[in-house]
């Protein structure tokens, strides 16, 4: 039982990683109906800016305080990821609204490129760290019981953490403020939020950069776990099942699409991977969303689209 919950509670921890990435997936395509493909490029680019700015602040400044200078570079990294968020919104996308779906997708991964190649000619292309002060050693819980206790990686509890509180301000946002409930209005129906008087231009812009935001904090998390280094940007890779099994348009199917392939790649591998040779994991999440895509293309908390003749 404990093995079990071991498993269970690193797929939740994993679910909730994956959930934060997605996020930036739903919250530009709720608001503007693009599918950012550049979403993987972005969380890369927010960590290469948040491993070199947290090395070149103490020579720059003469900080001593690693926390300190992290939160400089956290903040500067943000301001960085604004600046190219609302490039993008600004320079691209908005001179390519209501243009077909092929056009918009081959926009991104334009972007996408760019990105991977102006964040290491700025960044540099070594492999970095980044070192939030995340403790690494595991620790035992529930030792009362059950006999050795539940091992837990005390970063992925911490990494966890930050993700759901990510998601409940963004709820909050969305939620309890003006702006958030104009985003909610314009991803709605865009023409009937403009014709009382919300600017379209505004809110990309915002959605823009919350995504922006977004991709800083997934890419400091995954950073300090993985590395900074190119193979970030398949985190996306790994996001996209959970955007289909939640719905393209859902922040809560986001995490309820997170924590079901987390946990389920986690359980497969373990209990059904040694009958077919392992490597479950790798695929897992992939063959899950096929079948929703067979049966319930819409995910499990998108709108269904009808079209009336």
């Amino acid at each position: 039982m404990a093995f079990f919950l071991e498993t269970l509670i690193g797929g939740l921890m994993a679910g909730m990683l994956y959930s934060l990435v997605a996020l930036g997936f739903v919250l530009i395509y709720k608001a503007s109906g693009v599918f950012n493909f550049a979403q993987g490029a972005m969380v890369l680019f927010a960590a290469l800016a948040m491993a070199r700015l947290s090395e070149w602040i103490p020579k720059w400044t003469g900080i001593d305080s690693p926390l300190l200078a992290g939160i400089a570079a956290f903040i500067l990294a943000g301001a960085l990821m604004f600046v190219v968020a609302w490039c993008i919104e600004r320079l691209v996308l908005r001179h390519l609204v209501n243009q077909e779906g092929a056009t918009l997708l081959m926009a991104t991964l334009g972007i996408t490129y760019f990105l991977e190649g102006l964040g290491q000619t700025m960044f540099g292309s070594d492999i970095y760290k980044i070192d939030i002060g995340m403790p690494k050693e595991p620790i035992f819980a529930f030792e009362s019981m059950f006999e050795g206790g539940v091992l837990i990686n005390k970063e992925d509890v911490i990494a966890a953490a930050i993700a759901a509180g990510l998601v409940i301000l963004l709820s909050i946002f969305f939620q309890k403020t003006s702006t958030g409930r104009a985003l909610r209005a314009v991803a709605d129906d865009h023409q009937a939020a403009q014709s009382i008087g919300i600017p379209l231009n505004r809110i990309w812009v915002i959605v823009w950069c919350v995504a922006g935001v977004v991709a800083l904090v997934a890419g400091m998390i995954w950073g300090s776990k993985l590395g900074v280094q190119f193979s970030l940007t398949t985190v996306a890779l790994r996001a996209l099942p959970v955007v289909i099994l939640g719905g393209l348009t859902s922040v809560p199917g986001a995490i309820i699409g997170g924590l079901i392939i987390g946990v389920g790649e986690k359980l497969s591998e373990v209990y059904l991977g040694p009958f077919v040779g392992g490597g479950i994991e790798i695929w897992f999440a992939y063959v899950l969303a096929l079948v929703f895509l067979l049966f319930r293309p819409q995910g499990l908390f998108g709108e269904k689209i009808i079209d009336r003749v």
